[in-house]
């Protein structure tokens, strides 16, 4: 197999022109085989096999650089620098990451898992090779859905001022040009590109400005230029901005990407080369379920279907089922996602209510002034977006949301740990992130009944609320615990003495199964359902100290700014001296794996839970007897 002599970077450059096509039908082979075992993004993938390939043909790694925005297509980039064999272990803990890793390989320029950031990034680059005299080529690569993003064109505007070279790759598969206008373009770009009318184009400026009228004479001959291109070049947005557009090029031509990136290697200034691409491509049912495959779980090859298919809802389902109804009960229930209408569970209100449904495209910033808007008009907007996504619009919450103290419910997804997608995607720091801004409500359900009842609630309470809510399977334990859900009131699930667990959405259900193991101790164990972070309830937790000699706080976010703090900082100010044990996650980015797996290895599983709090409970024992010996 021409695969098996990858070994390192610029491999590929040794297999002969003619057996490209054959490397990259093995590389889909591979990624498809693999990945229906690991799981992992897979239809994004297959469509930049030859992309990449053509990128590793026109460059030499790791002296120039890729940045590649999201990073979730970069699969065929690792296996042309030498981590095939490394794909058995493809998002597993202390595996190779999904993403693009700087610790991974020096081939990986910049870590990126969130959208639209590959431009900005590669402008840095660019002005760090020009600060310090590098002659090295810079390529952001960035999709048609990424370019949704407005970042990207924060990045665009910025980079339209440079004169030295920056190239950006479009990766298009939506297919949306038509084959005429391609037709023309290339043509165009063959002109545009080659060097004699570079170097031409370059002297005649170059004469003009040193003239008395050569300033007016350039401004005639780029109007001029500009009227033609208008008619036969569809990329004119971006030479307007001062950008070269090449293309569209089709992005499985190998021979076709290499030519136009060497083209585009030769232009003093940013270059965008529009290259189009089929997702999915070269696996049947990715190419027909674009969606379901663009994440996927592992799956059988034949079918495509899942190996491990769900028997049991979860919590986006649950939500799902709630926001149909709600949408039903009440017309100004609208709901806003930012391209993640399959993934937050909003297709079927979609379907149901399709004049009051808003996909935004790739831009958190604007969904959230954007529901901001539509609460100021009398519509009552629902936000559903992944935790690690919504903070990407933390000013928009803060100013254009809660300052207004606006109605906008926020349907926090994927909250906590999410496993194998790594540090930029575990949602572990919305408790923290929102916490601090006056007006907002935060609670977060301790199980499928507990999400209906608090979406329920927000969107009634007339202020702005957060419903936090994990990933996997919803919880569907402690069903004959439903108090109705109050403002920043917690509820009593067991109420004992001695130990009291104060947990907080997910965490309850850990908390119901560490109470088990003290009983079995022979300790008597409380369980409080905190259901609000903020506002915190005071009453309830003063409660737990004036009869319980140690309080645990029990949360799947960060330490820091939590609700263990909020906890803390309550003892504190009623001089509460009760010993008070914070579980949580550690002020530190948690890396890719098994969700249950990462909890054990960060101490919030319940047997770790458990055998921390046996040790204090032993260690206050021997306090006392040392006290009564004293």
């Amino acid at each position: 197999m021409l695969l098996e002599t990858i070994e390192q970077a610029n491999d590929i450059k040794k297999i002969r022109k003619e057996d490209l096509n054959i490397l990259a039908q093995e590389i889909r082979g591979f990624l498809i085989q693999v990945i229906s075992v690991t799981g992992g993004h897979l239809g994004s993938n297959l469509g930049a096999v030859e992309l990449t390939m053509a990128l590793h043909l026109s460059l030499t790694l790791p002296e120039d650089k890729i940045i590649w925005d999201v990073g979730h297509q970069s699969y065929t980039h690792k296996i042309l620098t030498g981590r095939k064999d490394d794909f058995q272990s493809l998002r597993q803990f202390h595996g190779l990451s999904g993403f693009p890793k700087r610790k991974e390989s020096e081939c990986d320029v910049f870590d990126t898992g969130h959208s639209s950031t590959s431009l900005s990034a590669g402008l840095g680059l660019v002005k760090a090779r020009d600060i310090t005299g590098g002659k090295h080529t810079v390529v952001s690569v960035i999709g048609d859905g990424s370019l949704t993003g407005g970042m990207a064109y924060e990045a665009l505007n910025n980079a339209s001022k440079l004169e030295t070279n920056f190239i950006i790759i479009l990766n298009d598969n939506n297919m949306s040009i038509s084959e005429n206008v391609g037709g023309v373009s290339k043509y165009l770009n063959n002109i545009r590109t080659a060097s004699g009318y570079l170097d031409l184009k370059k002297g005649i400026y170059n004469v003009l400005q040193g003239t008395r009228r050569g300033d007016s004479a350039i401004s005639r001959i780029r109007r001029a230029k500009s009227s033609f291109k208008q008619l036969v070049i569809p990329g004119m947005l971006f030479e307007d901005m001062g950008i070269t557009y090449l293309g569209p090029v089709d992005g499985h031509d190998i021979s076709a990407m290499v030519s136009v990136v060497n083209d585009a290697k030769r232009v003093e200034g940013p270059v965008m080369i529009h290259v189009l691409t089929q997702k999915g491509r070269g696996y049947r049912p990715a190419e027909r379920h674009a969606a379901r495959f663009h994440g996927t779980e592992p799956f059988d090859i034949e079918t495509g279907l899942p190996s491990r298919p769900r028997n049991v809802a979860n919590y986006t389902d649950i939500f799902s089922t709630v926001m149909c109804k709600l949408g039903q009960r009440d017309e100004k229930i609208v709901a806003i996602t930012a391209a993640m209408p399959d993934g937050t569970g909003l297709k079927r209100f979609h379907n149901m209510y399709p004049e009051r449904f808003f996909d935004v495209g790739i831009a958190e910033q604007h969904a959230v002034t954007f529901a901001a808007g539509l609460a100021a008009g009398g519509m009552k907007p629902i936000v559903a977006v992944y935790s690690s996504f919504l903070q990407r619009a933390y000013d928009q919450i803060l100013h254009d949301v809660c300052i207004q103290d606006l109605p906008v419910v926020f349907a926090i997804d994927r909250a906590g740990l999410v496993g194998s997608d790594g540090e930029t995607h575990q949602g572990i720091f919305d408790f923290t992130y929102l916490s601090g801004i006056p007006n907002m409500y935060i609670c977060a359900p301790k199980n499928k009944w507990e999400l209906s009842d608090m979406l329920k609630f927000a969107v009634g309470l007339g202020h702005p609320v957060a419903v936090r809510y994990p990933r996997g399977a919803a919880y569907a334990g402690l069903k004959e615990f439903r108090a109705p859900v109050e403002p920043g009131r917690a509820e009593w699930i067991y109420r004992e003495s001695r130990i009291a667990l104060l947990a907080v959405g997910s965490m309850v259900k850990t908390g119901e199964a560490v109470r088990d193991i003290l009983k079995s101790k022979g300790f008597a164990v409380s369980l409080l359902n905190a259901r609000f972070v903020k506002p915190l309830d005071e009453e309830a937790v003063r409660e737990a100290c004036g009869s319980h000699e140690l309080i645990v706080t029990m949360e799947e976010n960060v330490a820091c700014g939590g609700y263990g703090e909020k906890v803390l900082d309550c003892l504190n100010r009623y001089g509460l001296e009760n010993r008070c044990l914070n579980i949580s996650i550690p002020d530190a980015y948690v890396e890719h794996g098994n969700v249950e797996l990462l909890k054990r290895e960060i101490g919030i599983d319940e047997e770790s839970i458990a055998e921390k709090i046996c040790g204090l409970m032993s260690g206050q024992r021997r306090m006392k007897r040392n006290e009564g010996e004293a």
